[in-house]
């Protein structure tokens, strides 16, 4: 069970890194892409490393992290559309750089370095926190409401994490363009945290409280 384990996730590992460096070098025309290589050594390295621990300390929640499945429609489309903005976003930051269309100030990349290092944080914090995160959106059998340390700030931190990630993304690379194409993600989030909710309002005992503690959904102090 765990070779499986071990098996699938070190495809997806791969495959991730392949499609991205396709997506960036190709339109790029060429590998002497620093801002590339700096967002593959920021997403993968600790990625890598933040799986190796997954799968020694929790193989259940590397399985369920390594699940992407839905059954919703409106979660299908969400990360249909979210899939093909990433796509667009990539191809342009490869085109970008190839062209010169953009060129950002070596220090609004470094603060998009340091916003992705503690985004990512954020993300394994979360990961720590509840037990329960799965990519599909579902109701796991005896499944508890989670509402301290960044649930109590946010009903959804993990995808407040994963904002600031995808946001520092194109501006780590370095392209302007990517970042505007990158900007209405959150509008793709809100729809999926929507029918979620309903899910879990349906499904989780003490989730409709747990809606009246903590009133932000995504961005503290905004929804």
């Amino acid at each position: 069970m765990k070779t499986i384990l071990l098996i699938n996730a070190l495809v997806k590992f791969l495959s991730g890194l392949v499609i991205l460096s396709l997506l960036l070098f190709l339109p790029a025309g060429t590998i002497a892409f620093l801002g590339a290589w700096r967002l593959i050594a920021l997403l993968f390295i600790p990625m890598f490393i933040f799986g190796i621990v997954l799968f020694f300390k929790s193989p259940a929640l590397l399985e369920k992290r390594l699940n992407n499945k839905e059954t919703s429609n409106v979660q299908k489309k969400v990360i249909l559309l979210s899939g093909l903005e990433f796509i667009v976003c990539f191809i342009v930051a490869g085109f970008d750089y190839r062209f010169g269309w953009s060129e950002l100030p070596s220090w609004i990349i470094m603060t998009a370095c340091i916003i992705f290092v503690i985004s990512y944080g954020l993300y394994v914090e979360v990961t720590r926190e509840n037990e329960y995160l799965s990519r599909t959106v579902e109701v796991q059998e005896n499944q508890k409401v989670v509402s301290t340390g960044l649930y109590g700030i946010v009903r959804h931190p993990m995808y407040f994490a994963v904002v600031l990630l995808f946001w520092s993304m194109p501006l780590v690379i370095g392209s302007f363009y990517s970042f505007i194409i990158m900007l209405p993600f959150p509008l793709l989030l809100i729809s999926r945290i929507k029918d979620e909710e309903k899910i879990l309002e349906d499904g989780l005992p003490g989730y409709k409280e747990y809606e009246q503690k903590v009133k932000y959904h995504l961005f503290p102090f905004i929804w």
